[in-house]
């Protein structure tokens, strides 16, 4: 049954991740056009700066422009759409284990239901909240030589997120026979919140726009950037919902 799931989780990701190359073909690809224009007009600003202090050297060797290795329209299109596809599918493959292994321990949810939380504990832990710390930024925006570490911090703040969920409902599950099932959850959220809170504080900031970057294409960046990850868990959690009933159904034992 874990087999059928997986391959029913990474076909639900695949067509998350098609949905959300359309979102993000729509809304988010006109924002980084803007702001790849706006690093070409920075680089031209510096060259020029720099060409007017050294004329002479300039005018002797003048610099060879460096090939561009994939086009601009490739990376909007099928490189786009081959990233977000395999990224989806792989997400899906993660989401039916998960699905797999929690349907039926977390309380009498159907498949449905069990996927729908699971979407939204998915995106709450790993979009959501280092969402809050680290969000996306467009091209032009960071220093190339933090990618490294910005990356680095961003993992981090997504496996705290995830363990301090897990935390939670632990928490919740140990805690609902005695308080109730209402009490026993606001407890648990008390708990996360507490430790995504002592995360945000002791995880260094990382602020690298440059000042004189839109603060309106930043803005809609970041917005289309969260946007298309609501479509794809969205997606993810109801198209597999519906696909694990009917294998869910199948395996169950006819009623006489």
């Amino acid at each position: 049954m874990v087999k059928t799931l997986l391959v029913r989780g990474m076909i639900a990701g695949a067509v998350a991740g098609l949905l959300a190359f359309g979102f993000a073909r729509v809304y988010g690809e006109p924002q980084i056009d803007k702001a790849i224009a706006f690093e070409e007009l920075m680089e031209k600003a510096e060259h020029a700066t720099h060409d007017h202090g050294n004329a002479m050297t300039s005018a002797q060797t003048p610099k060879a422009e460096e090939p561009e290795l994939i086009s601009r329209g490739v990376q909007a299109s099928i490189g786009l759409f081959t990233a977000v596809a395999v990224y989806g599918a792989g997400m899906g493959g993660l989401f039916a284990i998960v699905f797999a292994f929690a349907y039926g321990r977390i309380g009498e949810l159907g498949p449905r239901a069990t996927a729908a939380l699971l979407a939204g504990a998915g995106f709450l832990s790993v979009v959501i909240v280092p969402f809050l710390k680290y969000p996306a930024n467009p091209p032009a925006v960071g220093n190339p030589d933090t990618l490294g570490s910005r990356t680095a911090l961003f993992l981090i703040m997504i496996a705290i997120s995830i363990a301090a969920l897990t935390l939670a409902i632990g928490v919740a599950r140990r805690l609902v026979v005695r308080f109730g099932g209402w009490n026993a959850a606001i407890l648990a959220g008390v708990v996360f919140v507490a430790i995504i809170t002592v995360a945000e504080l002791v995880l260094p900031d990382i602020s690298e726009v440059p000042e004189q970057f839109s603060a309106d294409v930043l803005w809609r960046f970041r917005m289309a950037s969260l946007g298309m990850q609501v479509v794809m868990w969205t997606t993810l959690g109801l198209l597999f919902g519906g696909l694990a009933v009917r294998v869910l159904d199948s395996r169950s034992p006819s009623t006489p």
